[in-house]
């Protein structure tokens, strides 16, 4: 090593030089920046705390906690005992569990087909350029914002079997009245047609699908002489169907788990004959009317293996039906 040579330069290509105290100033730099980075996910990690810990405790412990609690004879009023699969036996003898299967399966078939149709149909007429449009559209999400509780009341009066609003104009046309909900026959069909009044939402969402298809698509059709039943039928309904799934996913989801509605009609009873008993309703009186919540935990299980199976089957459908814009 000569006398005249400087550990502090460095030679490079091209016959340019870095000094040593650029060097070190560039490494101080970047443990600078490195600092205020880890500085900051520290603090995110600190901001997001109280929602991890909302989760942890209200979401993840009561589901872990409710798969031991199925294996147990766990009661609200004592710790119970390790029974292993004895709920789920007991489950399986039970009547009125496969009553409010049947009910929940048969509400499910009948209301989110109406639902979709009417949505689409309701949607479709509220997609034009008229005036005062707005104020259809807020007439029709209205009943959305209404609570369960307040619309189980309303209706329970309009479809009572003695003095209801229907009946009455049945009886002016000189037809016999209808026991809506006082008839096992009835019963069902005028769930549907209550949960029916409130589908503002998904009216909303088919029209935000419809207002997001390319007009361009329209004016070639037209060109080529489409009426408006072929545009319909050729191009609405095939852009559609990702929002059509999305609502049938949604709606089966949330028929197999309808609790407030006929709990608020029929006062917790399921009257008349169990036929307003849905699986929700069953699994709520057996947790907090019996204090089982081992057998509510079983429940709750298998109503979640019956979802998951449903969805699946749809989300394998899918592919076949369901078609995207490129």
């Amino acid at each position: 090593m000569g006398q005249g040579y400087s550990p502090c330069s460095t030679a490079h290509e091209g016959g340019t030089y870095m000094s040593c105290k650029s060097k070190t100033k560039e490494k101080k730099i970047k443990l600078w920046e490195g600092g205020i980075e880890a500085k900051k996910a520290r603090m995110g990690v600190l901001f997001t705390m109280p929602w991890i810990l909302g989760l942890l405790i209200f979401y993840v412990y009561p589901l872990l906690a409710s798969i031991y609690y199925s294996f147990t004879s766990y009661s609200v009023l004592s710790p119970g005992e390790f029974v292993g699969l004895e709920n789920y036996k007991m489950l399986m003898q039970d009547e009125l569990f496969w009553k409010s299967i049947g009910n929940t399966l048969i509400f499910t078939a009948m209301s989110v087909p109406l639902n979709i149709i009417l949505g689409i149909a309701i949607a479709l007429l509220l997609n034009v350029k008229i005036r005062g449009i707005g104020i259809y559209r807020t007439i029709f999400f209205i009943p959305t914002l209404v609570p369960v509780v307040a619309t189980a009341t309303v209706w329970r009066w309009l479809l009572n079997s003695n003095y209801g609003l229907f009946n009455s104009f049945l009886e002016k046309f000189g037809m016999s009245p209808i026991p809506w909900l006082a008839s096992e026959d009835w019963s069902k069909i005028s769930l549907v047609m209550i949960a029916a009044w409130g589908i503002g939402q998904a009216i909303i969402i088919n029209l935000g699908g419809l207002q997001d298809i390319s007009p361009e698509y329209y004016e070639a059709a037209a060109i080529d002489g489409a009426n408006v039943w072929q545009r319909t039928k050729c191009i609405t309904m095939p852009l559609l169907t990702p929002v059509i799934f999305y609502n049938v996913v949604m709606g089966v989801i949330n028929s197999l788990q309808i609790f407030t509605l006929p709990y608020a009609l029929t006062n917790g009873e399921g009257s008349p004959t169990h036929s307003l008993t849905f699986y929700v309703m069953h699994l709520y009186n057996n947790a907090f009317g019996y204090m089982k919540m081992g057998y509510a935990s079983a429940m709750a299980w298998i109503l979640f293996v019956i979802i998951l199976v449903l969805t699946l089957v749809i989300f394998g459908t899918s592919k076949k039906w369901v078609h995207y814009q490129q």
